[in-house]
This record gives C-alpha cells, sequence and structure tokens, in this order.
C-alpha cells in the first residue's frame, strides 16, 4: 500500500476518533452543554494531534452536536428554549407518522426490540448512564426503522442528535428512568399487539415527559456550569 495511503488511513482514523471520544464524552455528562472545547486539551485526553481534533470539532459542528464562534472557539451546543421546542414540535410530527407507517413487525424483530427494551434496563440497574442513552436510542431506532418512511427516519434522527448533550442529563434523576424503562415495556406490548394508536399515544406521553424533565432543568440552570479551561 503506498505510504500515502496509509497515512490518509491514519488520519482518518484519528478524527474518527475524536468524534467518537467526544461524542461518548458529551452522552456520558462528563462534557455539558455550553461548555468549551480547548483543543490542546482534547487532544491530549484522545491521545492525538491538534489536527485530528480541529477536523473532528468541525465534523461535530455539521452534526450539530457542537458549535464555533469566532474568537471564542469550539463549545458543547447550547440550546435556547425555542430551539429546544422547536426539536420536540419536529419530533413529535415526524415520529407519529413514521409510527403509523409501521408494517406488522416479525417474529425476529420483536425480538430485537424487546431484547434492546432489557438492554436498557440492564443499563439503569447498573447505572451506566452512558450505555443506557446508547441503548435508549437503538431501541427507539429500531422501531422507527421497521417504517419504509426511510428519509423521514434519518431526518429524526438528526434531529435527535441536536438535543443529545441534553440526553445524559435528565437520566440522573431516578423517577426519570423508572418512567423510561415502564413506557418501553408498554411499547413492547403495543407494537406486539399491533396497536399503533397506541404506540403513537406512548411515545407522545414518553416524549413529554422528557421534554418537562428538561424544562425543569432549564428553568433551574442545572444545565450549565462555567466552562472549562
Amino acid at each position: 500500500m503506498p505510504p500515502s495511503k496509509t497515512r490518509a488511513q491514519a488520519a482518518d482514523q484519528a478524527v474518527f476518533r475524536v468524534v467518537d471520544g467526544i461524542k461518548q464524552m458529551i452522552v456520558s455528562g462528563e462534557l455539558l452543554p455550553g461548555q468549551q472545547l480547548r483543543q490542546e486539551q482534547m487532544a491530549a485526553t484522545l491521545g492525538v494531534s491538534r489536527l485530528p481534533v480541529r477536523e473532528g470539532l468541525r465534523q461535530l459542528v455539521s452534526d450539530g452536536l457542537v458549535t464555533h464562534q469566532h474568537n471564542v472557539g469550539f463549545a458543547v451546543t447550547r440550546l435556547s428554549r425555542s430551539e429546544f421546542d422547536q426539536i420536540y414540535l419536529m419530533r413529535r410530527l415526524l415520529e407519529t407518522e413514521v409510527i403509523r407507517s409501521l408494517p406488522p413487525p416479525t417474529s425476529s424483530q420483536l425480538t430485537e426490540i424487546s431484547s434492546l427494551a432489557e438492554e436498557v434496563e440492564r443499563a439503569a440497574a447498573d447505572l451506566d448512564l452512558a450505555r443506557m442513552r446508547t441503548r435508549n436510542s437503538d431501541f427507539h431506532f429500531a422501531i422507527f426503522r421497521l417504517s419504509p418512511l426511510t428519509l423521514v427516519v434519518k431526518e429524526i434522527a438528526r434531529i435527535w442528535t441536536w438535543a443529545l448533550p441534553y440526553h445524559s442529563v435528565y437520566l440522573h434523576d431516578q423517577s426519570g428512568r423508572e418512567r423510561i424503562l415502564t413506557e418501553h415495556r408498554q411499547m413492547v406490548a403495543a407494537l406486539t399487539d399491533g396497536d399503533l394508536d397506541g404506540l403513537v399515544a406512548l411515545m407522545d406521553t414518553h416524549r413529554a415527559g422528557a421534554e418537562t424533565q428538561l424544562n425543569l432543568m432549564l428553568q433551574a440552570g442545572a444545565i450549565a456550569r462555567p466552562s472549562a479551561g
């Protein structure tokens, strides 16, 4: 393999490691909305040079997870109340259409979805909130991806990404975790019964519960902290 191609692959891998590493820090709550991302610090933490960190941060800006301000630098995206409300409005509209389009799931699809719900429960029992958030997303998108509306599902995934920095925050609440698990079981039951109207109603309740918790945290200033140096 030509040396130039080897170097390009190594550079791509370094950028991927940066993107994945920063996402994991956001998911775990190690990095919070509004927190500044120092390139030198990220390079040292992730074991790479500043060049892949800079490129990785640019990718995260395009994904909506990170923002960049001239003469200020990069920071984890912090949503305004209006932006937050718009995200949940778009989710409600698009997710409802996707759920109403679902065909009857196969037995193997139901088994996969049920298994993902159980993985969310195991992560919650272990208080592994990063794994819980990841498996929670896997659970929902295993349902959404049953739909033939593939472009709409891709848009939903993009919208979910915008709110990703906030997801780990409300999982710290025990009652919130218990509510999520209960509603997941109910969703599996509704899907098994072919009750799409019931599944839409459950998803509305599920989404509203998360939105309410996050709104309370926003009002209380619980999702803000000084930028890290």
